[in-house]
């Protein structure tokens, strides 16, 4: 019987803090940059660029008021 293992060889608790590391800074700066161009945008004081989300939020079906 064969069986696999998921976990390489050599990889110890230093592997999977540096696996864990290596996910949550680019997962956290996606959620960052989220975050600003949301704010941006749903606070801009620029008719064109609250228009152009607005219209976008409508048509993917979001309710924005």
């Amino acid at each position: 019987m064969n069986t696999f293992s998921i976990k390489p060889e050599g990889a110890g608790i230093n592997a999977a803090a540096a696996l864990t590391t290596s996910r949550a800074v680019p997962i956290f700066m996606a959620a960052l940059l989220g975050v600003f161009i949301v704010g941006g945008v749903g606070f801009s004081h620029i008719e064109a660029v609250h228009n152009a989300a607005h219209d976008y939020r409508h048509s993917m079906a979001f309710p924005c008021h």
